[in-house]
C-alpha cells in the first residue's frame, strides 16, 4: 500500500519531470513514455534502487541471450519452437529496457553524457548479438546475419557522426532500432507457431529460410535508412552555415 501511494503521488510529477532535458543530447521520440503503465514500472524501478546504467547493461544481457537462443536452434532439436519464443521475449525485455534506463535516468536527475554511452554501446553489443545469432539459426545464413549486424551498426554511426557534426540526432527509418527488433519479434513468433509448411527454405545442402529472407531485409533496409540520415544530416548543416 505504501508504495502504491508513493508511486501514486509521484504518477501526477511525472509528466512535467519527463519533458525535461537536463542535458544536450536528444531522446528517440518513444510515445509509450507518456503512458501511465509504463511511468509506473518505471517508478517502481527507481523506488526499488535501479540505475539508469545498471538497465542498459542488462539490455544488453537479454539481446545476448536472445542471439544464443537464436543460434541454439540449430543445435536443440526437438526445442526450437521455445527458443524462438525465449528469443522474442528476451528482444522485448531489451527493448523495454532501452525505454526504461532514459526514463529513470531522467526521473532521478542522472541524465549525462556519460550515461550516453552506458545507452549506446550496450545495444550496439545487442544488435549484433540477435542478427549474428540469427545468421546460425535454422534457416539464417551467417554471413548474412554478419551484414545485418555491421548495417544496423553503420546506422548508429552515421547519427553520432552527424551529432559530432554540430547535427540533431537523426534516428528516422525506414530501419530504425524499433523497426529493427519489431521484424525480429515477428519472425520469431511466426517461427515458433507456423506449421513446418509454411516455413519454406531455398537451396541445398544449406538451405536457408525466413530467418535469412529476414536478416537480409534488414541489411538493406538498414543501409537505406543510413542513407536517409546521411541526407537529412548534411541538409541540417549545409542550413546552419547559410
Amino acid at each position: 500500500m505504501a508504495l502504491a501511494a508513493h508511486l501514486d503521488h509521484r504518477l501526477g510529477q511525472w509528466q512535467s519531470k519527463m519533458t525535461e532535458e537536463p542535458y544536450s543530447g536528444e531522446r528517440r521520440p518513444i510515445a509509450a513514455r507518456r503512458w501511465k503503465l509504463i511511468q509506473w514500472i518505471a517508478e517502481s524501478l527507481i523506488y526499488c534502487g535501479a540505475s539508469p546504467n545498471g538497465i542498459s547493461i542488462a539490455g544488453a544481457l537479454f539481446g545476448i541471450i536472445g542471439g544464443c537462443a537464436f543460434a541454439a536452434t540449430t543445435y536443440w532439436s526437438g526445442w526450437e519452437q521455445s527458443l524462438w519464443l525465449v528469443a522474442a521475449g528476451m528482444i522485448q525485455l531489451r527493448l523495454q529496457c532501452n525505454l526504461y534506463d532514459g526514463m529513470v535516468a531522467i526521473a532521478t536527475n542522472r541524465a549525462s553524457p556519460l550515461g550516453e554511452i552506458y545507452n549506446d554501446v550496450p545495444d550496439r553489443v545487442s544488435d549484433s548479438a540477435l542478427f549474428i545469432g540469427l545468421g546460425y539459426a535454422v534457416g539464417g545464413n551467417a554471413i548474412l546475419g554478419y551484414a545485418a549486424a555491421l548495417a544496423a551498426m553503420f546506422t548508429a554511426y552515421v547519427r553520432a557522426i552527424g551529432k559530432s557534426g554540430g547535427a540533431k540526432q537523426e534516428f528516422c527509418g525506414p530501419m530504425a532500432k524499433q523497426h529493427r527488433m519489431a521484424i525480429l519479434t515477428a519472425m520469431a513468433a511466426y517461427c515458433a507457431f507456423a506449421p513446418t509448411a509454411w516455413q519454406p527454405t531455398w537451396g541445398t545442402p544449406s538451405a536457408i529460410g525466413i530467418p535469412a529472407v529476414t536478416l537480409a531485409v534488414i541489411t538493406i533496409g538498414s543501409f537505406i535508412t543510413a542513407a536517409r540520415r546521411l541526407l537529412r544530416i548534411a541538409r541540417q548543416l549545409r542550413e546552419a552555415n547559410l
